[in-house]
């Protein structure tokens, strides 16, 4: 405070021979009330004599100023723009002020826009250098008893903020119904810019603030529009004068000069003269035992003859050279740093105890007792999961840094890591899992564990020892199949043969887990994001936080329905049994995605269009399938084999789940789309020659191979597929 007030008659001296105020206004160059006293004409405040207080005025307009800061503000009195109508909704009087403000610009840190009314909107209209902004707000209420003193939320005021650089604005006022509805106790609107701190609403303002007419508003200003850099390599225009700096603003262009630490004064006049700290002892923190020595911007503290310490106040003053004070000192000082060491090991030891108890009480809760012995029981067995410790999953994604997140899903969060080996990984952190549900949680990892699918994202491993499980996958480069076939840049990479080839590869894993896989699994759900691609695109089948293991004496389960909207089985959802056709349902979703390139549930298309299954039957049903596909993947050679999938897709998307198709049965089919695209020259009569004698092998996903005939995939495809030659079906 001191040395602002010290500062405060050398920052308000203007040019010598000039006037340095207007009524009670200081007028600090570079500013001026007449010609070589300013440092250019934008910065001219013209000072109004006609009456007993001369007022100052920016420029030669009509923006009254109150106080100029050579930090780069100016305090103004803005006027206050108003619509006022009569009983009859009649427009009796109106301002829509316009401010002109040259070179300067608003502070958008200072000021609100703010809007007065229960009947009314308005509008900021400004300019960011060359570019037009708008903003506004609604103030609306019916009764003066909605109108709360101190809030402007909407209710009779609204207030909102604008950005940094706003120049030349106007002000632009509009109501609903002209005030007639709220003319007793409300005829105006009312909008201005203020000072944040100047205004505090009250309900009189709905009808008083036509008698105040103006009110504090904050202006930015600087020199020129050039950087430090550059205004430096000019010194006849340079404005910073000697002991002084010069410095920048975020918020406008051009530059403002400050006075060096220690020093005060005008920095924009003949420099900054240095403070003598020491002719004041507030200025200084030397002690009554010491000698204050002033220097350029700084001062010395040394202590007198018999005495030690560097002078300061700061606890090290000057003190008396007795042996027995230091020794006494040293004692004290060296017992409270042993008892502080002693404290902290004893600290830290009982926290690292707390802490290891804490992970044993996690690795319990998270069923991991159960897993080690399930573990135990498949010793000889090669295929087996790693349990890994919390330490080793944190320093694998940096502490879960935001910036290792690649995806969010309604069962967890998904990390990219990287292991001590070098391995990347993917590390799921699920939610809060139901203690109930452990068991299952145990018996679901162990399974998923075993399953060894090309087309399935691999688990290698989990970590229980932390509050929520995380299970640790092999990572996939080449993101989801949402992102490949909704992206529009990215449709055309993906071409038909590729689409049904990741269509093909899901629909197996879907057939394993169904009837493969030693217990059962339902996924429940299939959708286009739980699709990876790697960069082969080939699919792998991912997210399983909300599959279902089916024990074998059962073939549908009672759950509390979980899914993804546009995916969800109908039948499930009304029902709340959980069968495998409900896979098939979501599977069906996604292959029409596949042929269609449209999102399974979108509100940007008309209502009739948001769920994607319900509008491709629809358009099936009316013979439009053409008008539906995606552009990039029709040409005149798979004509005959997009028919078959959309066929085949229809059948999947049945309400009744005993009307769909087995993921096996839709596998086969896939397949035999597939075989009919890669040999088309296949004429009717070596058809069956052909395939009698050709037996197709796939995967089970589990290492063995299951020889199907192709034979057996043309009977069940010849009432469905179009094969050349005779018109033979």
């Amino acid at each position: 405070m001191v040395l602002a007030a010290m500062a405060a008659p050398a920052a308000g001296q203007a040019k010598p021979g000039c006037p340095d105020s207007c009524g009670d206004v200081s007028i600090p160059y570079p500013f001026g009330t007449r010609e070589d006293c300013y440092l250019n004409e934008e910065f001219l405040i013209t000072c109004d004599n006609s009456t007993s207080l001369p007022k100052a005025f920016l420029t030669e307009g009509n923006i009254n100023v109150t106080n100029i800061s050579l930090d780069g503000e100016l305090h103004l009195l803005s006027l206050i723009a108003h619509n006022c109508y009569n009983r009859n909704g009649t427009l009796q009087d109106n301002l829509e002020p316009y401010f002109r403000l040259s070179i300067f610009s608003i502070s958008g840190t200072l000021n609100k826009f703010v809007a007065v009314g229960c009947d009314t909107y308005a509008l900021l209209s400004g300019y960011q250098g060359e570019d037009l902004y708008r903003t506004g707000c609604m103030s609306i209420c019916s009764s003066k008893k909605q109108v709360q003193d101190g809030s402007c939320s909407g209710a009779g005021c609204c207030q909102i903020s604008f950005p940094e650089g706003l120049k030349n604005t106007t002000l632009i006022l509009s109501s609903y119904f002209n005030h007639t509805e709220v003319h007793d106790f409300n005829p105006c609107s009312y909008a201005f810019i203020v000072e944040e701190a100047a205004f505090n609403f009250s309900s009189k303002n709905l009808s008083n603030l036509q008698d105040i007419e103006k009110l504090p508003m904050v202006v930015d200003w600087s020199i020129g529009n050039e950087t430090c850099q550059v205004a430096k390599t000019n010194q006849t225009s340079y404005a910073c004068k000697e002991n002084s700096t010069c410095y920048e603003s975020n918020s406008r262009p051009g530059y403002l000069c400050k006075c060096f630490d220690g020093y005060h004064g005008n920095p924009y006049l003949d420099g900054c003269q240095d403070i003598d700290e020491c002719k004041n002892s507030s200025l200084n923190k030397c002690v009554k035992k010491a000698r204050c020595k002033n220097t350029p911007g700084n001062y010395t503290c040394s202590c007198s003859k018999g005495y030690h310490g560097d002078g300061r106040d700061d606890g090290d003053g000057c003190n008396p050279n007795e042996l027995q004070l230091i020794q006494v000192s040293l004692g004290v000082g060296i017992g409270l740093i042993s008892l502080l060491i002693g404290s902290s090991w004893l600290y830290w030891g009982l926290k690292k105890r707390k802490f290891i108890k804490l992970k044993e009480e996690f690795f319990q809760q998270n069923g991991g007792l159960m897993l080690q012995k399930q573990l135990s029981k498949r010793e000889g067995s090669t295929e087996t999961i790693k349990i890994f410790t919390g330490a080793e999953l944190e320093k694998a994604t940096n502490k879960y840094n935001e910036s290792k997140i690649i995806g969010h899903g309604g069962y967890g969060t998904v990390y990219k890591g990287t292991l001590t080996d070098g391995r990347i990984v993917a590390i799921k952190k699920s939610k809060m899992v139901d203690k109930s549900q452990i068991e299952q949680f145990i018996n679901e990892v162990l399974v998923l564990s075993q399953i060894n699918h090309r087309n399935v994202v691999k688990l290698l491993g989990c970590c229980l020892e932390t509050k929520v499980p995380l299970l640790v996958y092999e990572f996939i480069t080449n993101g989801t199949l949402f992102d490949h076939i909704h992206n529009k840049s990215n449709t055309s990479i993906i071409p038909w043969e590729i689409r049904l080839r990741i269509a093909t590869e899901t629909a197996g894993v879907l057939s394993y887990l169904h009837s493969a896989a030693s217990i059962p699994i339902i996924h429940r759900d299939v959708k286009s994001t739980n699709i990876l691609l790697d960069d082969n695109y080939t699919a792998k089948v991912s997210d399983f936080g909300a599959s279902r293991l089916v024990p074998l004496d059962q073939t549908q389960l009672s759950t509390m329905v979980q899914g993804t909207l546009g995916y969800l089985d109908p039948e499930y959802l009304l029902t709340s049994q959980l069968t495998e056709k409900s896979d098939v349902y979501s599977f069906g979703v996604v292959l029409v995605e596949l042929l269609t390139g449209e999102k399974a549930l979108s509100f940007d298309r008309p209502e009739d269009k948001r769920s994607l299954a319900m509008y491709f039957l629809f358009s099936l049903r009316d013979d439009r399938l053409f008008q539906v596909l995606d552009e990039h993947i029709v040409n005149e050679e798979n004509i005959e084999q997009l028919k078959e999938a959309a066929k085949l897709a229809k059948r999947c998307l049945r309400l009744k789940g005993d009307e769909r198709p087995t993921m096996k049965e839709v596998v086969m089919e896939l397949e035999g789309l597939r075989i009919m695209k890669t040999h088309p020259w296949i004429d009717s009569q070596e058809n069956e020659h052909l395939f009698s004698d050709f037996t197709h092998t796939y995967d089970d996903g589990d290492g063995n191979s299951n020889g199907v005939t192709i034979s057996a995939i043309y009977e069940s495809l010849r009432g469905h597929m179009m094969l050349p030659g005779n018109d033979r079906r």
